[in-house]
């Protein structure tokens, strides 16, 4: 999607809510494929996806900035189109093996258990991570949790 269209989506995002700041939050999508993105997002929009687990390793190796509380954010889905706000609650990192069952039901994905938690994360960052070490048990995880802003 072009900056423009995002650009848009935040000036009609701000015509309903104008108390969010008028500078534009950072655009992204969840997952590694468009696939995932619309599934993942469909799980925002519905309620039920109210967490999301990134590789601290994946921050480091990219130099991307960790997410923060309070901070806004553009859900993107597979296409690149802005669907969503979403607003960051709480952030904590934690070892992958000492990820709890709350934060795996928060996320929202498959039967919301712990195991299938640990079976999926470990299967993506062991084929998507963006750094060299990949996956580890042990390895630092950043849970994020978030409420839906818009729409609301």
């Amino acid at each position: 999607m072009s900056d423009e269209v995002i650009a848009e989506y935040w000036r009609t995002v701000r015509t309903t809510l104008p108390h969010l700041p008028e500078t534009r939050p950072e655009a992204w999508g969840f997952g590694a494929t468009s696939e995932h993105a619309d599934e993942l997002l469909a799980l925002v929009l519905d309620g039920i996806k109210v967490g999301t687990a990134s590789s601290l390793w994946d921050y480091e190796a990219t130099g991307d900035p960790l997410p923060a509380v309070g901070e806004l954010s553009i859900i993107l889905d597979g296409t690149g189109a802005p669907r969503a706000v979403i607003e960051t609650t709480t952030i904590d990192i934690t070892p992958f093996d000492e990820v709890d069952e709350a934060h795996a039901f928060a996320e929202g994905e498959g039967d919301r258990t712990l195991a299938y938690w640990r079976e999926v994360h470990e299967r993506y960052w062991r084929t998507h991570s963006e750094n060299p070490r990949g996956y580890e048990p042990d390895m630092p995880v950043v849970c994020e949790r978030f409420r839906l802003v818009f729409p609301a």
